[in-house]
């Protein structure tokens, strides 16, 4: 928005009494889709000070800068439960819906499964639990979620809570980090969820988070991590592609049952 703002400050400086009109946007009632930047372009068309070229390049910039940024106005269980499951789904079709009639056992307790088999032809059961999370600005923290989105490029302190994660109930994870422009993903198989020594008792704050003596990180059974500018690049190795999600679940999965 930052970016949007400024161009449209200086194409406002094309009009003959710019100082009047920037002091008016001051007072503008807004109601959607009627909002100050609509009024600002409407404004600079009527006075013949943008051309459709230079609105249509402002606006495809705008849209590649946010492509995703729809996502952080939806609701956390929406984004997390809805669009997380199915945005996975949709990338690898492999992937399914658990159900009893597959895993006699299952009570809700993982998202997916993949069916694979070894050199030997052994038929495995990969349980899989997929936790997406949307970067903000931490310093923000009265702004609206969708005012707090960043960029992937962005400088700004940021934080991404991976919640409600339960190591004993997967094999691997798949976490997907939306951004406002762009979708990261990470698979990273249970037992290294289990022992990052950033993975912490659910419902603990980034201060509580650092308290280490009350509790055996092999004892929690459902924690969170928190990723932040900070700690970002030591989860690197477990970056992986849309396009090798079921590579990475597969990988992952060998070295958490030690399959060569």
């Amino acid at each position: 928005m930052e970016i949007l703002t400024k161009q449209l400050d200086e194409l406002i400086k094309r009009l003959e009494n710019s100082k009047t009109f920037k002091d008016d946007l001051e007072h503008l009632r807004s109601v959607y889709p009627f909002n100050k930047y609509e009024y600002i372009i409407s404004t600079l068309f009527a006075h013949g000070k943008i051309s459709l070229e230079e609105y249509l390049k402002i606006r495809n910039d705008y849209i590649d800068r946010n492509l995703y940024l729809y996502l952080f106005e939806m609701a956390p269980r929406t984004f997390g439960d809805t669009w997380g499951l199915s945005h996975v789904c949709s990338i690898e079709p492999e992937f399914k819906r658990p159900s009893k009639s597959i895993d006699k056992t299952y009570n809700g307790e993982y998202d997916l499964f993949l069916e694979w088999y070894d050199n030997k032809q052994k038929k495995h059961i990969i349980k899989i639990e997929v936790k997406a999370s949307r970067a903000n600005d931490r310093e923000r923290k009265e702004e609206a979620l969708i005012i707090k989105a960043i960029a992937s490029n962005s400088k700004r302190p940021f934080l991404m809570n991976f919640q409600q994660q339960k190591p004993r109930c997967c094999d691997v994870f798949i976490w997907i980090a939306v951004y406002r422009d762009k979708i990261k993903y990470w698979v990273i198989n249970s037992n290294e969820v289990q022992n990052n020594k950033y993975f912490t008792p659910q419902h603990r704050n980034p201060d509580t988070a650092l308290r280490e003596k009350d509790y055996d990180k092999k004892d929690i059974y459902e924690g969170q991590i928190m990723i932040t500018d900070e700690n970002i690049s030591e989860f690197d190795n477990f970056l992986t592609t849309g396009s090798k999600l079921k590579d990475s679940v597969i990988h992952q999965y060998k070295i958490q049952k030690n399959i060569n």
